[in-house]
């Protein structure tokens, strides 16, 4: 619980705005908090619960703080509103990344009106919030990562390929058709090298998962031999540990047989894991969502030329359609990373102008070298 303060002097008007502000932010704050939390269950709903209380009592401290100065309730700053926004339409782990940043950037640090129990309070929610965005970020699937990366590789690729192609002074319709054609070749590409990934990777914790009918061995097998230990040991525990733990396998299956207990439906003795396709998702999923977003990250630089653009003005309108898109995928990408979503955003954009200038500057040479 946060200490009553007292106050020693009159506060001055850039004190009490700031204390309003802090108030109207942590009551907003506590808001968020509560909305996530009701379209929510079992533990998370608890901790963002908890995490609203917390919000509460600092609400509590600066109303007292204020005290005859608390006026009336203002507005909180607009990044606290626009997260309000998200949590009570989505209440997705968007929400929860910029509440990670939030907190992670408290203003109470380097504020001596703050306590430090207040200012730590913020911080230790920052970890607590990184958490919560860990596990909803772990659920989402291999789909949405393909989604993101192809279209962002749709959006560079495709445009570096038609401004390299406009470089090198050829017609509209000629831009046009090889636009199409790295559309189709470039999703194609994308959605097949995506379902190899994510099958391959698949197989591979297949192969890495003990066999769940393992434990089926146990009554077969010499206790004083002990061979179970050697499956403990190759897993990585030492000769010591696994010694002990097949002893205990072993404990525990003598007891279950002498009091009749099927272990099938009790298989301890080898651990369950979860199913590969649960861990890093469906490989059609994956390669169906890189298709389709690919292709659509793609589309967007030939647009200019299916409504019959000239080279030059197609490729002008080109780089200003796919800019505003990359500014955007990287925006979400920073966003779900918990980095700041501008940075993210520019670095994409550079990457993309960056591209289709090298490709452009290579027209150039390959068209003037044919000429």
């Amino acid at each position: 619980m946060v200490d009553d303060q007292t106050l020693t002097s009159q506060p001055t008007r850039a004190q009490i705005n700031r204390w309003r502000r802090y108030l109207a932010n942590e009551r907003a704050e506590a808001a968020v908090y509560r909305e996530l939390a009701r379209k929510r269950t079992g533990e998370e709903r608890e901790i963002l619960l908890a995490l609203a209380e917390s919000e509460a009592r600092h609400e509590a401290f600066w109303r007292d703080k204020l005290g005859e100065y608390v006026g009336f309730p203002r507005q909180p700053d607009l990044g606290t509103r626009f997260m309000g926004l998200l949590a009570k339409r989505f209440g997705s782990v968007f929400t929860l990344a910029l509440m990670q940043t939030a907190e992670s950037r408290s203003p109470y640090i380097q504020d001596d009106d703050a306590p430090d129990q207040i200012a730590a309070d913020e911080r230790i929610h920052a970890e607590v919030v990184r958490g919560l965005a860990t596990r909803s970020r772990e659920k989402m699937s291999g789909g949405f990562r393909a989604a993101v990366f192809g279209a962002n590789d749709g959006l560079v690729s495709n445009l570096a390929l038609v401004v390299g192609i406009m470089g090198s002074g050829v017609s509209s319709s000629l831009i046009l058709l090889t636009g199409i054609s790295g559309l189709l070749a470039g999703a194609l590409s994308m959605a097949a090298g995506e379902w190899v990934s994510v099958r391959s990777q698949g197989e591979l914790l297949d192969a890495s998962t003990p066999n769940p009918q393992a434990h089926t061995l146990l009554p077969q097998l010499d206790v004083n031999a002990n061979e179970l230990a050697l499956v403990y040991r190759a897993r990585g525990l030492s000769e010591k540990d696994a010694a002990e733990k097949a002893r205990s396998e072993f404990s525990r299956m003598a007891f279950e047989q002498a009091i009749g207990l099927d272990r099938e439906d009790h298989p301890e003795g080898v651990e369950q894991h979860a199913n590969a396709s649960e861990v890093v998702g469906s490989a059609w999923t994956a390669a169906g969502s890189s298709f389709l977003f690919f292709a659509g990250g793609a589309f967007i630089p030939i647009i200019p030329f299916l409504f019959g653009a000239s080279p030059v003005l197609g490729a002008v309108i080109a780089v200003v359609l796919v800019s505003c898109a990359l500014l955007f995928t990287g925006g979400i990408v920073g966003v779900l990373s918990g980095k700041a979503p501008l940075v993210r955003a520019l670095r994409q954009l550079a990457i993309g102008l960056g591209a289709a200038g090298v490709t452009y500057v290579l027209g150039l040479a390959f068209g003037t070298v044919i000429g």
